[in-house]
């Protein structure tokens, strides 16, 4: 073998899986086929959630230093001010949710701060090499190189974005939906004329025939994103002429406030799931899993999560601490967690949803029904074996401190029930209103896998999902 694991495609979903694997100790190879990191700023959204997924992998603070939060909403018609508009529900206070608001930071920059971190733990990216296929057998898998020669792992992920290579060479199909007939386009420009204060939205003119376009200050940076759609008909022109000709079109600014054009791409949303996220030793991950509508800020998230849920798993298998049945939980847990934001993206893309920490935070979605949960109390508290394992400080002891990690926790909150020695990082609290009474396991994932009211039980299920001892 050359390696544990092979991941094809250096975007966030490739990339955090590297970084957790690395930190882990597991041999990975990333595989790009450009010769640098994506230059744009696309998925310029790090929910909530997905920053507690960073700051467990110790990038938050990067992320943090490099963005900002959503500025408020400003509509123009011709030349004037008409009044701001808030783009996003305002989040509640909640002690268990450190980080409340979406936070604001170009793809690129994500890619860069997860590239260096990987760097830093000895990882690498191997820039310049296609994947052109895989075949696999009892022992690995053999990833083929279109430039020729081939890499043996024990592990495949397809992390290689909406038109996978892997997946189509697998057979695997995706089911999905055009979320908006109409093409968009996005950008990064340069421009001036406009505050930064505001995400300058200009609604389509009466009788023009034209789309919407907005731009928004990219935190960070001195460029400004820009996307508009085009429900005439007419083709977007991504060419830097053909976007100072739209913004003059369609803004009061002249084609010339516009002084740089970075990146621009063109799409048509859509929205697809793949039918399955595992093929024996190759599973898919992000948007080779799953392909979202850009409004509601889902896709990156989704896919930074896949890599959280399937980076301490892999590691599991490979140590030998779990059987490889454990690599099936990956698309039981994750596919209806993708078909769920599929749905709510293509919701907010078509005004139905608003975007809030509520709706969009990804901070509700659990694992209830997966059967690496075992909830055994007659009668569950606040926090259900499956859900989020939320923040709390209590007798000064902060939980994501003693989270983070590549490590399960065993917490326990407001009891006195021996604990058997696991092997693992052990918390006793008292009174906690968030998790209210009793013995937790939380996954390395940050997931609460197996609660009761006392530890009965609770040996037999870490020997089953590769916790205790031995387990990372």
């Amino acid at each position: 073998m050359d390696t544990d694991v092979v991941i094809v495609g250096a975007g966030p979903t490739g990339l955090a899986l590297g970084v957790d694997l690395a930190r882990r100790g597991v041999g990975a190879v990333l595989l790009e086929r450009a010769k640098t990191l994506f230059p744009g700023s696309r998925g310029k959204g790090v929910q909530p959630r997905t920053q507690e997924v960073f700051d467990d992998l110790g990038v938050l603070d990067a992320i943090r230093a490099a963005g900002g939060p959503y500025p408020v909403g400003m509509l123009w018609r011709d030349g004037r001010r008409l009044g701001e508009h808030r783009m996003f529900d305002p989040a509640e206070d909640d002690h268990g949710v450190p980080y409340g608001e979406p936070w604001m930071v170009p793809q690129w920059r994500t890619q860069e701060i997860l590239r260096a971190r990987l760097e830093e733990l000895g990882g690498r990216i191997d820039f310049g090499r296609e994947a052109a296929g895989v075949v696999q057998d009892e022992e690995g898998v053999t990833v083929h190189l279109a430039s020729g020669g081939a890499l043996r792992a024990r592990y495949a992920v397809a992390a290689d974005g909406g038109r996978s290579t892997l997946r189509r060479g697998l057979g695997i199909g995706m089911t999905g939906e055009t979320v908006d007939p109409a093409p968009a386009l996005v950008a990064d420009v340069r421009i001036t004329g406009l505050d930064r204060d505001h995400w300058h939205l200009f609604p389509p003119r009466e009788g023009s025939g034209g789309g919407f376009l907005a731009l928004c200050p990219l935190a960070g940076t001195e460029e400004f994103q820009l996307v508009a759609q085009f429900p005439d008909g007419t083709g977007p022109d991504p060419s830097p002429e053909g976007i100072r000709k739209l913004v003059a079109a369609r803004t009061h600014l002249m084609s010339g406030d516009v002084t740089e054009v970075r990146w621009a791409s063109e799409f048509r949303p859509r929205a697809a799931l793949a039918d399955r996220f595992r093929a024996g030793r190759v599973l898919l991950a992000g948007d080779a899993a799953h392909v979202h509508s850009p409004a509601g800020g889902q896709g990156l998230n989704t896919g930074v999560q896949d890599a959280c849920n399937l980076g301490w798993k892999l590691d599991a298998v490979l140590r030998g601490a779990a059987p490889e049945e454990l690599l099936d939980t990956y698309e039981e847990e994750r596919r209806p967690v993708a078909a769920h934001v599929l749905g709510l993206s293509t919701a907010v893309h078509r005004g139905e949803v608003r975007r809030g920490t509520a709706t969009t935070g990804q901070l509700g979605l659990h694992y209830r029904a997966s059967s690496l949960t075992e909830e055994t109390r007659p009668a569950p508290g606040p926090v259900r074996a499956g859900d989020r394992a939320p923040d709390a400080t209590v007798d000064g002891v902060r939980l994501f401190d003693a989270f983070r990690g590549p490590h399960w926790t065993l917490l326990a909150v407001g009891t006195d029930a021996p604990l058997p020695p696991l092997g693992v990082p052990t918390v006793r609290l008292g009174a906690c209103p968030a998790y209210g009474t009793g013995v937790f396991l939380v996954r390395p994932d940050g997931y609460v896998g197996w609660a009761g009211a006392s530890a009965e039980g609770l040996v037999a299920y870490a020997a089953r999902v590769g916790a205790g001892h031995g387990g990372r």
